[in-house]
Order: structure tokens, then sequence, then C-alpha cells
């Protein structure tokens, strides 16, 4: 049994705005699913760190949830900043449930346990927020990291963490997680977000603070999942 992580798959099998239109993202879909396919085992775990379907309600997921289903493993779910179908966890753990779709889960103010390991993650957010609303936002997502991984800790479990948002970006810390992850003593910070060539060599990707950090894009990655260890 394996761990993989990749984000941003911004699957749109439900609504009309496919990726193939920008540079590098041809046949997208199918580069995830042959990649995925050859290298994930139905005993093995891959957390999908936000930014999974661009649909707009939860009920638009369906034929984007059905793809993810459909593949290898068992698939772990955490929010992006493009996951505006996201609504409470009781209503998306009943839905899943409903559409027969067995092989995901919802990270939300919880943590999963693989291969030993505590998965755990929220959302995050930019890392320079100022405004008094991003920081509402920023320190909710700051207590949901906390509500993720405390629970973790305390039943004996290493976490490892999944964001969506960069906790450093073009050299710059977003202290608040930063904080949290130094508290905890996480040894490993995987996240998503960064988009292109340009973007990505602003991205921190490396050691710091005794965490080691990784980009997980999938156009970063190539369309493949990433082995945790």
């Amino acid at each position: 049994m394996a761990v993989y992580t990749i984000a941003d798959l911004h699957l749109s099998f439900g609504t009309d705005k496919p990726m193939d239109v920008f540079p590098g993202w041809t046949n997208y879909t199918e580069r995830i699913e042959k990649n995925w396919q050859k290298l994930v085992t139905d005993e093995d775990t891959v957390v999908i760190s936000g930014d999974i379907s661009w649909a707009m309600d939860l009920t638009e997921t369906y034929n984007d949830f059905d793809f993810i289903n459909r593949l290898n493993g068992k698939k772990i779910l955490l929010k992006g900043n493009h996951d505006y179908w996201w609504t409470t966890k009781s209503k998306m753990d009943r839905y899943l449930k409903d559409s027969g779709f067995d092989s995901m889960s919802i990270l939300h103010n919880n943590y999963y346990v693989a291969d030993g390991l505590a998965l755990c993650g929220s959302r995050g957010w930019f890392y320079d927020a100022e405004t008094d609303a991003d920081m509402k936002v920023l320190n909710r997502e700051v207590g949901r990291l906390r509500m993720s991984i405390e629970p973790a800790v305390k039943a004996g479990y290493e976490p490892i963490v999944f964001l969506h948002y960069p906790p450093i970006y073009n050299n710059t810390e977003c202290a608040e997680i930063m904080d949290v992850l130094r508290q905890y003593n996480i040894k490993k910070c995987f996240y998503g977000h960064i988009h292109g060539g340009i973007a990505a060599k602003r991205a921190f990707i490396g050691e710091r603070d005794g965490i080691s950090f990784r980009l997980i894009a999938c156009d970063h990655l190539g369309f493949t999942p990433l082995a945790v260890l």
C-alpha cells in the first residue's frame, strides 16, 4: 500500500471549461488517467489537494467524480479555491454515498490514516493576506488545519500535511500556516494552486525549518501522481 498525491485536476466533464485551451494541457484528462492507472493500485491512497472540478454545484460534479471514482485506489478530496461545489462535509459524504462513489472521501476538519501515516490538511489561504476579510478566512483555515493535525498527533500518528494554497511563495511565508506546521513538527507538506513555468519558479520546493515542501499541481507533475514517501 502506498500514498500518492496530486492537485488541480480541474475536471470539466459536466461543465464547459476544459483546460486544454492552456499551453501544456492538451488531452490532460487522458494523460491523468493513463499515468494514474499505470502507477496507482487499488490498495493505494491518493490525496487530491484541491481544484478538483469546475462544477458550480455539488450535483454538477457527477461526471467528474465518476471519472475519479473509476481510477485506481482510495481518493481523499481537499478543497481548492475553484471548488465552488464544496458544501458541508455531511452533504458531501451523503452525495458520495448516494452516488455510489465509494472510493472517495472528504478531508475537512478531520484526518485519514494510510500506510501508518495521518493524512491531514486544509485549503489554506493567501500567503500575503492583509485585508480584514482575508485574515478572517485565513484564521478559519488555520483552525481547520489544527483540527486536522491535533487529533492525529494525539492518536500517535505522524501527520503529513496537504494544502491547496502554498504556505511559502516568492520566498514570502504565510506566517500563520507556517506556525502550525512548526508547532506540530510537520516533516512533509504538499501544496498545489501554482500553474505554469514562470509561477512555478517562484514556488518554494525544498526544505525549510526541517519541513520538506513540494508543489503538486498536476501540470507541474506531468499529470502523474507523486509518491508521498
